[in-house]
């Protein structure tokens, strides 16, 4: 089953599943982005296996961001992101409507410690690091007591609430003018699994991180630990050490056999 889909928002094209494979996009006729015919080279590859979906960056090709970042070479990628290509948005959502999702029974949760590992951790903006436990519910708003207080004109004081509901997360509206952004959806009220994203106030994102138990159901395998962001890491250099190494040691095992040798002359 297709787990994510790719949207362009800004031209016809029609939204692209992300099977698992490789699914190449460049330019098309009139400058727009589109999927590529096979043997053209496209600008940017999306790479999908069971462990998610990475963007890799054609040699030569600039002007690559995700979420407002530049991407060199090669990036993972959430649900949600924000992915600009010379100038062109693509973004990556859920094949599955959030209002699909029903979240557990609350009484199947009575009795049960609060998981100190669903937490929501912050990608971007001002909380970019830090991470919010929801051992208890949390208020986003402008109001000094929020626990994510966005201090930005025309925010709600009281924007909406997020609770843990057993390995889910529910986000509540609590009466915001513009609603919260999940995973590319403008929406008011939903039930959030691990790897869903949230955008308060258009540059304010946090992901909902959660055990592997809570991951399931989202078309990959959990139990397969994803790789990091590998565009900055330092470029691997050519060549191969182990053969450097060898030789080395040959060399000092000479010259250690030459000191005994004249020494013991």
């Amino acid at each position: 089953m297709t787990a994510l889909k790719l949207r362009f928002p800004t031209s016809d094209e029609p939204e692209l599943p992300l099977d698992i494979g490789v699914h190449g996009i460049g330019r098309a006729g009139g400058g727009a982005l589109a999927p590529v015919a096979d043997g053209s080279e496209p600008s940017v590859r999306f790479c999908v296996d069971r462990r998610g979906v990475w963007l890799t960056v054609s040699e030569g090709v600039q002007g690559v961001h995700v979420n407002g970042r530049q991407v060199r070479r090669m990036a993972m990628l959430r649900t949600g992101d924000a992915i600009f290509v010379d100038g062109h948005e693509l973004r990556l959502v859920s094949a599955t409507p959030l209002a699909e999702i029903v979240p557990p029974d609350p009484a199947d949760d009575e009795g049960d410690e609060p998981d100190p590992r669903v937490v929501l951790r912050g990608v971007g903006g001002r909380y970019h690091g830090r991470s919010f436990t929801l051992d208890r519910p949390r208020l986003v708003g402008r109001h000094g007591e929020a626990d994510i207080r966005i201090d930005e004109p025309g925010f709600a004081d009281r924007h909406a609430r997020l609770e843990r509901v057993g390995g889910m997360v529910r986000l509540t509206d609590l009466g915001s003018a513009e609603g919260s952004v999940v995973n590319g959806e403008l929406l008011r009220d939903a039930v959030l699994q691990a790897g869903d994203q949230i955008v308060f106030d258009a540059h304010h994102r946090f992901v909902v991180e959660a055990p592997a138990r809570a991951s399931r159901g989202l078309g990959y395998d959990p139990d397969v630990e994803p790789t990091p962001l590998l565009d900055d890491l330092p470029a691997p250099r050519g060549g191969l050490r182990l053969p450097w190494l060898l030789l080395a040691a040959v060399l000092l095992a000479g010259l250690l056999g030459a000191l005994l040798l004249f020494g013991a002359a």
